[in-house]
């Protein structure tokens, strides 16, 4: 993304904190939302200011959440100071090292064992205050009323219609019913790699956690395994989340739930993912103008079309809505013109 203005006052507010004066302020790549990042160089080191609009920010939830993740032993940027007032953050630098780059066939076997050695720690954190948030069937379904909305409604200018709502009806009511029957962790929500650092000894460190909730136990798993911006070979993504079953077992978690269970909850929980997914990507272009997640909808939709096809012959319900997608929708995605990029 092109370099932006800090605020006048964030580096004078920044260097404050550190008992430093003069240094330099670089933009840092952001995300998805309205927080901006700069690298402060001061004095031989380096930190990372943040901007993070108390208006549209979760700030106090940012704190709660990296507290509690580093109190489990999790690595997350060291906590320098905090304006809440102004939207300022002052936080250790993790370093550029994202965790894509890095990703190849012959690395990535190693890196998502670390991975997800990381979730089986959030799974252990224990829970988070009575009154987090929760995955319930509220957010779920707003997080689901996305793709309507945004993908088919206004980026297709599509309309769900009769057939199409009955057939959305019935999926969402399954898709629920999967996610809520799940044991609860606390979830970071964009578990993948691009909110996981590679660390300067190898290990991963988490960012981007403030949208985290308590909810279902394979809804980070999916994240991880089924990227929006990396995709593996099914069989692959199916070993790996069968080992994930195997050590949760052996730490005491899902008894009772076989493999099979687990790799449902698994598929189905990647498809509300990526059913949200597509509305959200559809909405930061549409809304906030980031043309960029247009990119990245032929995977997601790749994905939701793959769960589809896996499930139609036992469950009338993938197979109605699969139908449906591809004979209304099928056309009109093939004439835009981010359908062909991959």
């Amino acid at each position: 993304m092109p370099p932006s203005t800090p605020p006048v006052n964030l580096q004078a507010w920044a260097c404050s904190v550190v008992g430093k004066t003069g240094g330099t302020l670089e933009t840092v790549a952001g995300d998805a939302s309205n927080r901006r990042y700069f690298r402060l160089r001061v004095a031989g080191a380096s930190y990372i200011a943040v901007h993070a609009p108390p208006a549209t920010e979760k700030n106090a939830e940012f704190l709660a959440v990296r507290h509690h993740l580093e109190r489990g032993g999790i690595r997350v940027p060291a906590l320098l100071g905090a304006d809440l007032d102004q939207g300022f953050l002052l936080l250790g630098d993790l370093g550029d090292r994202l965790l894509l780059p890095a990703l190849a066939p012959a690395t990535v076997d190693g890196w998502y064992r670390k991975g997800c050695s990381l979730l089986l720690q959030f799974a252990a954190l224990g829970d988070m205050p009575a009154d987090w948030p929760r995955y319930d069937s509220a957010l779920l379904g707003e997080e689901l009323g996305r793709f309507p909305e945004w993908f088919a409604g206004r980026l297709l200018g599509h309309p769900l219609g009769e057939q199409g709502l009955r057939c959305w009806q019935a999926l969402c009511e399954e898709l629920l019913n999967s996610a809520l029957e799940q044991p609860r962790v606390l979830v970071h929500r964009d578990f993948h790699s691009r909110n996981l650092m590679i660390l300067a000894d190898g290990e991963l460190g988490v960012i981007d956690f403030q949208d985290a909730v308590v909810g279902p136990i394979t809804y980070d798993l999916v994240s991880l395994l089924r990227d929006c911006y990396v995709r593996w070979p099914a069989g692959q993504v199916e070993n790996w989340a069968r080992e994930y079953h195997g050590l949760l077992r052996q730490e005491g978690w899902l008894a009772g739930v076989d493999a099979a269970q687990f790799l449902r909850w698994f598929d189905l929980m990647g498809l509300q993912r990526h059913l949200k997914v597509l509305g959200t990507f559809a909405r930061l272009y549409l809304r906030d103008g980031k043309s960029a997640y247009l990119d990245d909808l032929p995977l997601v939709i790749a994905y939701v079309e793959e769960i589809l096809r896996k499930y139609r012959g036992d469950w009338p319900a993938a197979a109605a809505f699969a139908d449906w997608f591809e004979a209304e929708l099928g056309p009109l995605i093939r004439r835009q013109p981010w359908s062909a990029v991959q």
